[in-house]
């Protein structure tokens, strides 16, 4: 007795669940039964399997470093993308071009950023996450070098859209890890630490043009991003294990309704749940694969997703209220902070009446900063307000109840864009510009995060394909603004006198 109690002792505690799916997406019935493991009072959502080799069964620290990776993969992929935006004029200068076309080298990586994702996303599906992870990695790194090598403007442009299109799978794969590796209950949370790390992806500017100060060439920003990118290689080669994992379907008896289990109380029956036949011996339970089994870099082929249809059935979301909603989110937000406001600030501070220098042009980002470590400690908001209304509901979850957490900051954006807009047109004290941009990007954090979240929880099954809608969406609003940014500024912005002076070097007609 006591010789199997040390041996059950020693062995890990799995989660027990038998929350279950209603029949609408999103919906979720969360009434606890006896034995269950709960969060908030609530059963866990997904359920588990009993097999310590079932991410939702990973240790916490395991589960946090692999999100950690991901995230600083995603900062590091946003960050190379913007980071040059303040080379624009000294690219314009080198390559004996004009600046619009100089623009391109922010833009188009910017473009295939979102489409690598269109081959990246269906691959992890056919051969796993961790396979596609590190080729990802691989490709950015190598795009890093060409870069910071490249003597020409089509041989950098060749480079940064092979980086950026090699890195596209990094904002998909942190949102497919969360909906890998943890519970219903913590996808906000997760999501949201994810989501700071790509939105200070747009402040790579600020480290670009702190470079220049040194003496150094534009190279030294892709020579210390390669470096970063080399590191967090090796780092995910150890760390990151494939989260690909296949659960038996759950049956009825498995997951007792709370309808049928008070009809059996009113019927004068005693309730009690039924047998669980997963916890009937606890000898069926696989062991723990050990740490060189999880550095295998092939798993197996997955069969059942169908490559060129997954990119296909990816198309039809954009007729989704909910994905196009997350589309239209994301693009604007990226399109006005990650481009709008690193191509207008350098070229209005550098310019009268501020004359500040090209190095403090990036300092930008510290108004994104202030505005993103304020919204940070509000990221398990959504999380909150959903357990709570889930509570009231009788444990049935529904996918919207985390969205009136939108409500406090839906005009905080807007009225930041106006101060930004007003203090750029009037030449008004720098601080107008910093309180602009913090304001944008406190609203934004959480439209960034809830929205993301509401899409997973509503599309649970259909998380990669919604995955590459969003990127190829959001990316293409973005580099649409991009595009044609500088040209509408010039024809009808915000002083046009300064700005040709400064790029052109001539005099307004």
């Amino acid at each position: 007795m006591g010789e199997g109690n040390n041996e059950a002792g020693k062995r890990p505690h799995l989660a027990h669940s038998h929350a279950h799916e209603g029949e609408i997406p999103g919906t979720v019935d969360l009434s606890a039964a006896e034995g269950d493991d709960t969060a908030y009072g609530q059963a866990l959502y997904p359920v588990p399997a009993e097999d310590p080799n079932d991410p939702l069964q990973w240790p916490g620290w395991k589960k946090n470093i692999i999100l950690i990776i991901v995230s600083v993969y995603s900062f590091l992929g946003n960050s190379s993308l913007t980071g040059p935006s303040v080379y624009i004029s000294i690219y314009s200068e080198e390559f004996g071009i004009s600046p619009a076309e100089a623009s391109g080298l922010i833009s188009y990586p910017n473009l295939a950023f979102g489409f690598g994702s269109l081959l990246l996303v269906p691959m992890y599906l056919k051969i796993g996450r961790r396979p596609v992870t590190l080729l990802s990695m691989i490709t950015f790194l190598a795009g890093l070098i060409g870069a910071s090598r490249a003597t020409s403007y089509r041989g950098l442009m060749i480079a940064r859209v092979f980086h950026g299109f090699g890195s596209g799978v990094c904002e998909s794969l942190p949102v497919q890890v969360v909906n890998d590796i943890f519970y219903l209950h913590e996808r906000g949370k997760r999501i949201g630490y994810y989501t700071i790390c790509l939105c200070l992806g747009s402040t790579g500017p600020l480290y670009a043009g702190y470079m220049l100060a040194g003496g150094y060439s534009w190279r030294l920003f892709f020579y210390v991003e390669a470096a970063f990118a080399g590191a967090l290689l090796i780092m995910a080669f150890f760390f990151v294990e494939e989260s690909t994992y296949h659960r038996p379907q759950q049956s009825p008896l498995q997951n007792p309704s709370t309808d049928s289990l008070q009809a059996k109380e009113i019927a004068g029956e005693k309730s009690q749940p039924p047998v669980q036949l997963e916890n009937v011996s606890s000898t069926s339970v696989p062991r723990r694969k050990s740490f060189l089994e999880t550095l295998k870099l092939w798993g197996e082929i997955d069969h059942e997703p169908e490559f060129f249809m997954t990119i296909l059935r990816s198309f039809t979301y954009f007729f989704v209220p909910v994905v196009f909603w997350v589309i239209a989110t994301y693009g604007l937000y990226i399109g006005l902070g990650a481009l709008a406001f690193n191509y207008t600030f350098p070229i209005k501070i550098t310019a009268p009446p501020y004359n500040w220098s090209e190095t403090n042009s990036g300092l930008i980002a510290v108004a994104s900063f202030i505005g993103y470590f304020l919204a940070l400690p509000l990221t398990s908001t959504s999380d909150r307000l959903a357990a709570y209304r889930t509570k009231r509901n009788n444990g049935i979850r529904e996918a919207e109840m985390r969205l009136p957490a939108l409500f406090p900051v839906l005009l905080l954006p807007p009225a930041g864009l106006i101060v930004y807009g007003f203090t750029a047109q009037r030449d008004l004290h720098w601080t107008g510009y910093f309180a602009g941009v913090a304001m944008n990007q406190f609203g934004s954090y959480f439209y960034f995060t809830f929205t993301l979240a509401y899409a997973v929880d509503s599309y649970y099954a259909n998380t990669s394909e919604m995955l590459i809608a969003m990127n190829l969406g959001k990316q293409a609003i973005s580099f649409g603004m991009g595009s044609y940014l500088l040209d509408w500024i010039l024809s009808r912005g915000i002083c046009c006198r300064d700005i040709r002076y400064l790029w052109w070097r001539s005099p307004c007609q």
